[in-house]
């Protein structure tokens, strides 16, 4: 038979084994967005995966929040079976050009509702497609703040935004980082390297001149002393004829 303190010892590393099982939970079961990163100024088909983090209820119902601080003039859903997708736009405070067009009002949400018999049950998770676009230049990170809703009333907000140095959120909001697209990247280190040469040009260009100033200072004495040479020669025969 185990002693009292052996029992003890025992049931509190159980109590810490359950403590850090829960607390590791909620890590696999935020809303994310699939692929977690896409290039600037594109358009992207992303994902928004949906997890059930609940043992009891079922997700029936979807809420995102597009950011309209980067509005994006095309936004698109992909029809998912049993779910029905409302878009709704918001005015913009700046009209957003977009093929030469101006655009007064953007989505701000998407709201996906599960029809009769449709749902995300415990254990199961579900993808959200919608194409993105154009995706904003000026940013390196979309913040799209999410509730999910069960079938039992209890509602869930991934509205808390990550911040650098600080621990996760326990409710993040899915984030989509922005990357610069190839090109770009290649043409700004194609004007550095422009820059460069230019620099490194310009600096070899300004000795050549330097050089070549001193050379021809030096011809013009060498010629100076040989004219007076000569002179004070003439001068001399001169002199002596007389």
């Amino acid at each position: 038979m185990r002693s009292l303190p052996a029992r003890r010892s025992l049931g509190a590393l159980v109590v810490a084994a359950g403590a850090l099982l829960a607390s590791a939970v909620p890590a696999f079961a935020h809303v994310t967005v699939q692929p977690g990163s896409v290039q600037q100024g594109g358009y992207s088909a992303v994902a928004f995966r949906v997890p059930n983090e609940s043992d009891t209820a079922s997700t029936v119902k979807v809420e995102v929040n597009l950011p309209l601080d980067h509005p994006m003039a095309s936004v698109r859903t992909q029809p998912v079976p049993g779910w029905t997708a409302v878009l709704e736009k918001s005015k913009l405070d700046k009209p957003l050009d977009s093929h030469g067009q101006q655009i007064t009002e953007a989505v701000s949400k998407i709201t996906w509702t599960a029809g009769e018999g449709t749902k995300i049950a415990p254990g199961q998770y579900q993808d959200f497609a919608v194409s993105l676009g154009a995706l904003p230049t000026d940013a390196d990170t979309l913040v799209f703040k999410a509730l999910q809703t069960y079938d039992n009333g209890d509602v869930v907000r991934w509205i808390e935004e990550a911040k650098d140095g600080q621990p996760e959120p326990s409710k993040p909001a899915p984030a989509l980082k922005l990357t610069k697209a190839a090109g770009a990247t290649a043409a700004a280190a194609d004007q550095h390297s422009a820059d460069s040469t230019a620099k490194q040009e310009a600096a070899s260009g300004g000795k050549s001149s330097d050089s070549a100033a001193r050379t021809l200072g030096v011809v013009g004495i060498v010629v100076g002393v040989v004219g007076a040479a000569l002179g004070v020669a003439g001068l001399r025969r001169r002199s002596a004829q007389s």
